[in-house]
Parts: structure tokens; sequence; C-alpha cells
């Protein structure tokens, strides 16, 4: 298929992308965030270094955030959530471990107790985070480091640091509060 037209102009590296709403939508351009160029410029948690590529402030983005984070050998991070916002992690290298409060695990013996959970993962598999769960990550590993990749639903990085496992999200207050909930 031959195409014809003018090519689309993609800046200088290192230009700042027009906001959306100054440009239609038909002459946007893709943007390309090389290793040098993830910014640290981002919420942290204890035990991980995140660094930002896709973002509103990086590229105009308005509702994902793409980025790369690094969990040094023998290592956890803290416990945190990332509020409202659905995450999901492609796991580049190492053997990172995911560390959730199973709620329901032990409701019938002790109601509310719950169970402490670890996902080991591998190379190539994916996690989902849902919402408002409160979760860290481990690399056991004493000497490679993790690296994941994590996209969120919204344009920036939510983290939202804990003391521990239990469930810190937004209280039901009514019926409407589940709408879009599972």
């Amino acid at each position: 298929m031959t195409t014809t037209g003018p090519t689309p102009a993609f800046g200088p590296p290192g230009s700042s992308p027009p906001a959306f709403s100054d440009v239609d939508p038909f002459h946007r351009r893709l943007h390309q965030i090389t290793q040098a160029n993830l910014s640290p410029d981002t919420a942290q948690t204890g035990g991980m270094l995140r660094f930002s590529a896709i973002s509103n402030r990086t590229v105009g983005s308005t509702g994902l955030w793409m980025g790369q984070v690094h969990v040094a050998p023998a290592t956890a991070s803290g416990n945190h959530h990332h509020g409202a916002s659905e995450t999901a992690i492609y796991v580049v290298s190492g053997h990172p471990q995911f560390v959730f409060l199973d709620q329901n695990a032990d409701r019938e013996r002790r109601p509310r107790a719950g169970r402490e959970v670890r996902v080991r993962t591998a190379p190539g598999d994916f996690i989902f985070v849902p919402p408002w769960i409160p979760h860290r990550e481990e690399n056991p590993d004493p000497g490679i480091e993790a690296i994941v990749v994590i996209a969120r639903s919204t344009q920036e990085a939510i983290v939202v640091n804990l003391e521990g496992l239990e469930w810190a999200g937004p209280v039901l207050t009514n019926g409407s509060d589940i709408d879009g909930c599972s």
C-alpha cells in the first residue's frame, strides 16, 4: 500500500509535546522515550526506584502512565497501593514476588483476619493489581536486580505508602459506589 501526503514532523529530541487540546487528533505525533530519557521524577516507595516514561509531563498523555521499576537485589518495597488506578505489570528480568493480603482466606475461622499471599514470577509474566489493593514487591535474589514495566490507568503514578497490607481504600457508603466494581 502506498500513501501520499506530507511526512509528519516529529520535532527535535527533548522538545516538549504540545498539549493534546492544542493539536487536532489527526496531526499528533508519536513519541519515543529512550532508556536514557526515563524520568525519576515520579512517586517512589522505599526499596524501589520508579522511572516515568509515558505520562502527562513527558508526552502529554491524558489517561495512561507507564514506566519502569527497579527492585534491588535482596530487598522489598514498602507496603503501598495505587489509589483508583488499575496497574498492569510485566516482568522484564529477575524473579520479583508480589505480596498481598487475601482478606477472604480465613473468613470462616477468623473474620477479617486474612492471610498473606506471595505471587512468584518469572520474566515474561504479567500481574494485574486492582485499584486500592495494598501490596509490596520483593526481590529475594541476593545478586540480581528485578526490573518490571508498569502501566497504570491514570496519567500519573499514584503511590500511597502504607504501614501494613490491610485494605485502605475508600469506604463504601451506598449502592451507587459499587458501579464499576467487581
